[in-house]
């Protein structure tokens, strides 16, 4: 069955009691900082974890994922204390594997190029606001070499290496996300994506499918028959659920939007989740500011979960 899941937040008890009231059912924690004391040594304390997981179920919620610590420049470019960060990423996936957490995301310097676009805030009906990209002019050439992207892949497989048997012995997901933005010649754009599980064919490999940033690269149509490719293999563990309008192959750019106005019918995108047989959970992850939003976008975010809801109802009632 599928089920939501949002930002941590501040885990304050206000913030957990609205997400709670209005249907979430888990928790993302997007920064390997959520944690503090992984602030203070590279990695969280089990007694901290398991003491948020208990607060959590106080509530009727679980913890869906939680992050690595990130892989940065000093380990990617071989630079001092980059063999601290592989031995913390690995720490940390202990502690959540003890903490039986079932999902872990990595993240790896170098596996975007935001040098090639302008961001910007777009505007959209009634005045919300949300982000949107175009890309800038200049040399259209693969800003890497491919020795420079092949060495990237190097570093990328020597954490893996690490990191792949503790998940199998912990029974974790290990779950990689595509780059965003999804620019020609990024290493987890459409065809290094798939590169990640031929890589590692271990079951506990996987993806957070992002139907908005890839559809940033090509559209429904892409997005379809993606969720078809890596869905029937069992290897989509989560799904970040966002529309857009746009995208980089046919107009140079995208604006994220509310999840009922972009270009994609969401609808049919659960449709194939199903059809794979996804059971997993949706994140609306990138949430316009619509009205009365202030940092925390519970407006939009209360319009977000709503609306998955209301398109899950619908979906069950499908026979």
């Amino acid at each position: 069955m599928m089920r939501i899941s949002v930002w941590s937040g501040d885990l304050s008890d206000s913030y957990l009691r609205l997400i709670a009231q209005l249907g979430t059912d888990c928790i993302d924690f997007n920064r390997s900082t959520d944690f503090p004391t992984a602030k203070e040594q590279g990695y969280p304390d089990l007694e901290e974890v398991l003491r948020i997981k208990k607060k959590l179920r106080s509530l009727g919620l679980e913890i869906n994922r939680v992050t690595l610590p990130d892989i940065t420049e000093k380990f990617m470019k071989n630079q001092l204390e980059g063999e601290v960060e592989l031995e913390n990423t690995c720490k940390a996936l202990r502690v959540f594997g003890e903490a039986e957490v079932p999902l872990a995301r990595q993240r790896f310097v170098g596996d975007v190029f935001d040098y090639l676009v302008t961001r910007y805030s777009s505007e959209h009906r009634g005045g919300y606001r949300s982000r949107g990209e175009i890309l800038r002019p200049v040399d259209r050439s693969i800003p890497f070499s491919l020795e420079e992207i092949e060495d990237w892949w190097l570093h990328f497989r020597k954490v893996y290496e690490n990191l792949v048997p503790i998940a199998e012995d912990y029974n974790v997901k290990l779950a990689i996300h595509p780059s965003d933005t999804p620019l020609p010649g990024t290493p987890l754009g459409g065809v290094g994506f798939h590169r990640v599980i031929d890589m590692f064919p271990s079951r506990n490999v996987g993806f957070i499918y992002c139907c908005g940033t890839r559809a940033e690269a090509g559209g429904l149509a892409l997005v379809l028959d993606e969720i078809n490719n890596y869905g029937r293999k069992g290897r989509i563990f989560q799904m970040h659920f966002r529309n857009v309008r746009g995208s980089l192959a046919t107009s140079g750019g995208f604006e994220e939007v509310l999840l009922d106005d972009g270009d994609m019918n969401m609808f049919k995108i659960l449709l194939e989740l199903k059809r794979v047989g996804f059971d997993g959970c949706l994140n609306p992850d990138h949430i316009p500011f619509v009205e009365g939003d202030g940092p925390s976008i519970h407006q939009g975010l209360a319009y977000s979960i709503g609306y998955i809801k209301a398109q899950l109802a619908a979906l069950a009632a499908i026979p």
